[in-house]
């Protein structure tokens, strides 16, 4: 039996959202439809996937798109016009400030972790399609545990605005002159973040080849070649040594276990004790015995996080695994921190570099890492150095941390601009434009 055909009504009612469901006002002349019924249709039938190993044999200019973007090429298209594209799984659904929907444009090849969407209002429509997504609430919509997946069936009834074809021309060119002036501030913003590490670098280079401390020189009447170079085994008052070379027995904190610690756990010049694990006590008397870290020692990442160091602020007991290396520094003739900071600078990151083996993850010999050089001043001038470093790294550190709060904030005022541009609160709407329930009668009738 051929099936019924829906009058224009039925389809209109069919395609509009029912006031009590409407998830907010909008302007009069403004009206809520749902997302395949009212405002764009889907083509999913034209994706397809093809697997990695097929792709690899089928390099080719055609952009083949998943669910957040492209992910390859192919050397064939299934489409061949401007798109959108949303998220089917893998895709951001619950995080405010990433993308769930983007735009393509000529031939492409979609796979199934992506609906393919076509506004039934040309260009304008696709383009308002995206940024209503992009800011939309998919709770609700999205189902799954590990694996987030918008199904068609979910994504057939998103409510979505549908304002006059004018007032989309309008409300397009609003977003992009708000967006065009807020990603002019963010691309300032991060060029000063992309110099963070130079920055840093200088004021390092400057602090250990005595340029930082010129002053203090003269006024203290310390000779400019007062400084020595000495390798790292030199300075520290003990061989250095690693962590044990034992494979470890884990317990929990709650059975009485001792904290251990690893290359994993020293980042940033600290180390990091949020989700360390801990060794049953038998095996800590063991290796207490042979090394006990202590207060003022520097740890350094022999792996993994490979010359990255950190000082141990605490007189807490632990113990160490084989993947970093101890440094107790004689403190007669260098300052823990001193020693803290150069371990960290580019100066012995590069010898350290030069000095790395093995294939896969390389490693730092214990050797490698006492033939080390360094320069040293008296520790008096190293006292001036490791303060004055404290506050200009402090201040460039407040400085990247102001930039990163600034990115966040624009992020956040794009979200709001998309809320308020779907609410008609951007001062673009004319009351006058034909209502948007007609042009959609005219759409379905067509």
């Amino acid at each position: 039996m051929a099936k019924k055909q829906l009058t224009i009504e039925e389809k209109l009612q069919a395609a509009l959202v029912p006031v009590e469901e409407q998830p907010y006002k909008v302007p009069e002349n403004w009206c809520w439809v749902y997302l395949l019924a009212g405002y764009a249709e889907c083509l999913d039938k034209y994706r397809k996937p093809v697997n990695a190993k097929e792709r690899a044999e089928r390099i080719g200019e055609i952009p083949y798109y998943g669910a957040t973007g492209q992910v390859g090429w192919i050397d064939d298209y299934l489409t061949d016009e401007q798109l959108v594209l949303l998220g089917e799984d893998g895709a951001p659904f619950l995080d405010l400030y990433k993308d769930k929907a983007y735009m393509i444009e000529g031939k492409a090849w979609v796979n199934n972790h992506a609906h393919i969407l076509r506004s039934f209002w040309g260009r304008n429509g696709n383009e308002l399609l995206v940024h209503y997504l992009n800011q939309f609430n998919f709770n609700g919509y999205v189902n799954g545990t590990t694996r987030l997946k918008l199904t068609q069936a979910s994504m057939n009834v998103i409510p979505m605005v549908l304002p006059p074809r004018a007032e989309q021309s309008r409300i397009i060119a609003r977003i992009e002159s708000l967006f065009a002036k807020l990603d002019e501030a963010k691309e300032k913003i991060q060029e000063v973040l992309d110099g963070a590490d130079l920055r840093r670098a200088a004021i390092l280079h400057q602090a250990f080849t005595g340029k930082l401390t010129e002053k203090w020189r003269k006024e203290n009447a310390v000779s400019d070649d007062s400084w020595e170079e000495n390798n790292l085994q030199n300075v520290c008052l003990t061989k250095i040594t690693d962590g044990t070379h034992k494979t470890p027995k884990y317990t929990t904190k709650e059975e009485g276990g001792v904290p251990f610690i690893s290359a994993k756990d020293v980042t940033k010049g600290e180390i990091c004790w949020d989700n360390i694990k801990y060794i049953i006590p038998e095996l800590h008397e063991e290796l207490h015995a042979r090394l006990a870290p202590q207060r003022n020692d520097i740890l350094l990442a022999k792996n993994g996080t490979t010359g990255v160091a950190a000082i141990v602020d605490t007189d807490e007991v632990f113990d160490l695994y084989v993947t970093l290396a101890v440094l107790r520094p004689n403190t007669d003739i260098i300052n823990p921190r001193y020693l803290l900071r150069i371990v960290n600078s580019p100066i012995c990151k590069r010898q350290f570099d030069e000095r790395l083996k093995g294939i896969g993850v390389p490693n730092l010999h214990l050797r490698d890492i006492k033939e080390v050089v360094i320069k040293i001043p008296s520790v008096l001038e190293q006292q001036e150095i490791v303060r004055l470093l404290d506050n200009l790294l402090s201040r460039e550190q407040s400085i990247v941390t102001a930039c990163e709060e600034a990115l966040t904030i624009i992020d956040t005022l794009k979200k709001s601009i998309l809320a308020r541009a779907f609410r008609g609160e951007l001062g673009t709407n004319d009351p006058t434009d034909p209502s948007a329930q007609e042009l959609l009668r005219e759409i379905l009738s067509a």
